[in-house]
Parts: C-alpha cells; structure tokens; sequence
C-alpha cells in the first residue's frame, strides 16, 4: 500500500508539471492536438500508479515523450500557418451577415438546436439579432451582434472616458505583495499609511487592492473584527 502511495504522489507530481508546461488552457479552450495529448497522459499514468508490476518509469518516459512532442508541435504552429491549419483547424462561419450557413452547419455537424444553446450562453436569445458567429478552433463560438443590437459604448456617444488601468493586489491574506508595490513605486510604509484609514494595518487585511484611479478596496480579517468586538466588549 505504501508503494502504492508514493507511486501515485510521484506521477501526480510528473504529470502536474508536465501539465504546466503545456500552458494554462483551460479544458474548453484546448486545441486538438492538445486534447489528445492530455487524454494519452492520463492513461499513461494510470498504468503504472495502478499496477506494481510495471515500472514507474515506464509511464514516466512515454509522458515525457508527449511532452516533448507537445512542444515541437507548439513552436512548428507558431513558424507555419498551414502547418497550424492542419493541427488546429480553421475557424468556421456559421451565421454569415445574419444568414445561417446551413452546409456549415452540416460539414461541423452542427444542429441549429446546438447553435441556438451556444448563442444562448452568450446572452443572446434570438437569431435575428446576430450578425456573424464564428465556430472557434477551440469549439467556443464567437458572436458579432448586428448594430442596432449591440451594446451602447462610450465611443458610440462622443465620450472620451478617462484611463482606469488594471486594478493591482496589495494585500492579499494578510500577506503583503511587495512586487505590486514596486510596480506602483511604492513601499510598505506607503501602504500602512492607507491602510490605517480603514483602522487596521496590512498584517491583519484580509485583501487590499488600488484600481487605476487610486480608489482602494480594503477587507479587514474576520478573526480581527472579532477581537476588536471583543475589546470593545
């Protein structure tokens, strides 16, 4: 049983790294090629986890091998369009300046009932209302909606909005995040000072954040409200 555990730790270890050299996809956005590379892995590893007679590094070089066959295929997409064509596919147009492409349809084999539930989880509800949808080489399916239809934007009122940039975590467990602070210029004793505004310090936050306008967003610790009602009581 004790092998078994350590067995199954090591491959979960190798197989978690290999996983985050593949990239940070999520499942529905993964290519082809990378699906089926992930589905081999899997079974690979559970080979060797499951049964003592078969060497651990005979699932661990097969999954090194699709590994490395994971990136040559990468830097082969990056160089070559039509080698990227081949692996990955082409993005395909199903509603065509509102017209639904019935071959499309059948060539993805795609049913309009699918189309309708995909249009759906992008909050549109009828047909009418789309002007391009294009099926993505991830399976997503991207939407253009007809003007009329599309949602007011500052640019479609003469509106200049001003610049918010990125909000950025100073704070975030009580832990504070100095890599935030330097790309901000600023140091801890900066941040204890804003902070004491909200009458606590960065050590007892449970998360403080600044947005690009210099507004701050500060959350003290539960446990820390707790003693200070119990002072207080």
């Amino acid at each position: 049983m004790l092998i078994t555990f350590v067995r199954s730790i090591g491959l979960y270890i190798i197989v978690l790294l290999v996983m985050r050299m593949m990239g940070k996809r999520e499942i529905g956005q993964l290519q082809p090629f990378e699906l089926v590379i992930s589905i081999m892995i899997a079974d690979l590893a559970s080979i060797p986890m499951s049964d003592l007679g078969i060497p651990i590094f005979n699932g661990i070089v097969p999954i090194l091998g699709l590994l490395a066959m994971h990136m040559i295929i990468s830097f082969l997409n990056l160089k070559s369009i039509k080698f990227r064509s081949i692996t990955c596919g082409k993005p395909k147009i199903l509603i065509y300046r509102g017209r639904i492409d019935e071959q499309a349809l059948v060539k993805e084999r795609f049913t309009l009932n699918e189309l309708q539930e995909r249009l759906r989880g992008s909050n549109i509800f009828n047909l009418g209302d789309v002007e391009y949808a294009i099926l993505e080489t991830n399976g997503n399916i991207s939407v253009i909606q007809k003007p009329e239809k599309r949602t007011v934007i500052p640019e479609d009122l003469g509106i200049q909005p001003d610049y918010e940039g990125i909000p950025y975590e100073l704070v975030l467990d009580g832990k504070i995040m100095y890599d935030n602070l330097r790309k901000l210029g600023k140091d801890y004793k900066w941040l204890a000072k804003q902070v004491e505004k909200f009458n606590t310090t960065p050590e007892h936050c449970l998360i403080v954040t600044i947005d690009g306008k210099g507004n701050f967003f500060c959350q003290e610790k539960d446990d820390e409200k707790n003693k200070k009602k119990g002072k207080q009581g």
